[in-house]
C-alpha cells in the first residue's frame, strides 16, 4: 500500500510516498480503508523528532476517516462496511491503518469525509477541555488563547453550545481576528497591539474569565493568571511557544483558583475509555451542523509534504486534509 514516510528527523524534504506492507489487525483492532486524514501540528513536531516521533523511517498522523475492512477476532462493535473515525496506533497518512475497538467510533451517515477527517482530535480535545476538565458552567465566560486555530475556532463553538455566557478570543495578529469572530466569539483580542490580561479585565468589569484555555505556555501562562477569576479554571494543554511558565501557589488557594493539565494523547494511551462519552456528546454537534469545522486546504496523499510546509508557515487557518484516494 502507498503511504508517507518520514525518512530522516527534519524538514518536510524528509517526507515521500512509499510502498509500505498493508497492516493485519490484531483479534481487538479493525483495518481500515482510509479516504481522508487530517495534518495537525504535532505531526510536524514528529518530524522533527520533538513530539511522538516513530523510529525511523515512521509513518506521521494521528487520525483518520474511512472505512472498515476487516475486523479482529473479538471485536465486538464494529462490522465491516462501516463509517468511521479513528486514532490509530500508527500513522494515518497512508492507505490502510488498523486501530483498536476502544478508539474507533462509528460516525452518522449523515457526515460526510472531509467533516469526519477534519474534526477528531480538534473536537474530542475541545470537549474534554471545556466540559470534562474545566468543568464549564452556562453563563461562565471563556477566554481562549490561539483562538484562530483549529482547537481554537471548535473551542469557541462549544462553548457556546456548552453555555458560555461570554467567549473571547486571543490571536497573534489581527489578520487573524475575523476567523475567531466568525466561530463565534464575542470579543477578539490582538496579543501584538493589546495587553490581552488587561482587556479581559476590562471586558469582565474587573471579575476576569472563569475558563482559560491556554496552548501556549510561557509567559501567556503567567500573564493567564493576572485575569483569571475567583474559582476560575486555567487549562494548560500546550506549549507552542517553546517556553516554560511559572505559576505562583500563593496565586490559588485564597482565591479559590485552579491551574488544570491535559493531552489528549496521554488519555488516548491512558484511558482511552473515557473517549466513548466524548464521541457520544461530539458526533450529534459535528452531523447536524451545530459544530462546524472550517477547512482551509485539501491536499493528495503525494502532496504531505507541501501540506505540512504550509501548516508550518503559520499562514494557514482552518484545518488541512490529506485525500488519500485522490
Amino acid at each position: 500500500m502507498r503511504a508517507v514516510v518520514v525518512t530522516a528527523l527534519g524538514g518536510p524534504e524528509n517526507m515521500q510516498v512509499a510502498e509500505v506492507e498493508k497492516p493485519v489487525p490484531s483479534p481487538k483492532q479493525v483495518l481500515i480503508r482510509v479516504e481522508k486524514t487530517s495534518v495537525n501540528f504535532a505531526d510536524i513536531k514528529s518530524r522533527y523528532g520533538k513530539k511522538g516521533a516513530g523510529k525511523l523511517p515512521f509513518v506521521p498522523g494521528l487520525d483518520a476517516a474511512g472505512v472498515i475492512e476487516q475486523v479482529g477476532s473479538e471485536v465486538q462493535r464494529f462490522q465491516p462496511g462501516q463509517r468511521v473515525i479513528a486514532f490509530p496506533a500508527n500513522g494515518t497518512y497512508a492507505e490502510y491503518v488498523v486501530a483498536s475497538e476502544a478508539l474507533t467510533f462509528a460516525i452518522p451517515d449523515s457526515m460526510d469525509f472531509d467533516t469526519a477527517a477534519a474534526s477528531p482530535v480538534v473536537s474530542f480535545t475541545s470537549y474534554k477541555l471545556l466540559a470534562d476538565v474545566a468543568r464549564l458552567s452556562p453563563g461562565e465566560t471563556v477566554l481562549v488563547h490561539a483562538a484562530a486555530g483549529g482547537i481554537g475556532t471548535t473551542a469557541i463553538q462549544l462553548a457556546k453550545l456548552l453555555g458560555a455566557g461570554k467567549v473571547i478570543g486571543t490571536v497573534g495578529t489581527k489578520s487573524k481576528a475575523a476567523i475567531a469572530l466568525e466561530a463565534g466569539a464575542d470579543h477578539v483580542i490582538c496579543n501584538d497591539t493589546e495587553d490581552f490580561a488587561a482587556k479581559v479585565n476590562e471586558l469582565t468589569g474587573g471579575a476576569g474569565a472563569d475558563v482559560i484555555l491556554d496552548s501556549i505556555s510561557g509567559a501567556v501562562s503567567e500573564r493567564s493568571m493576572d485575569c483569571l477569576a475567583w474559582y476560575g479554571r486555567l487549562v494548560h494543554f500546550g506549549n507552542a511557544s517553546g517556553e516554560v511558565g511559572a505559576i505562583r501557589t500563593i496565586d490559588l488557594h485564597a482565591s479559590c483558583r485552579s491551574v488544570l493539565g491535559f493531552s489528549f494523547g496521554t488519555t488516548r494511551a491512558k484511558r482511552p475509555e473515557l473517549l466513548q462519552d466524548t464521541a457520544e456528546k461530539v458526533l450529534p454537534l459535528l452531523a447536524d451542523g451545530r459544530l462546524q469545522i472550517r477547512i482551509g486546504k485539501r491536499f493528495s496523499l503525494e502532496e504531505a509534504a507541501d501540506a505540512h510546509a504550509w501548516v508550518e508557515s503559520r499562514q494557514s487557518t482552518g484545518k488541512v486534509l490529506l485525500d488519500v484516494r485522490r
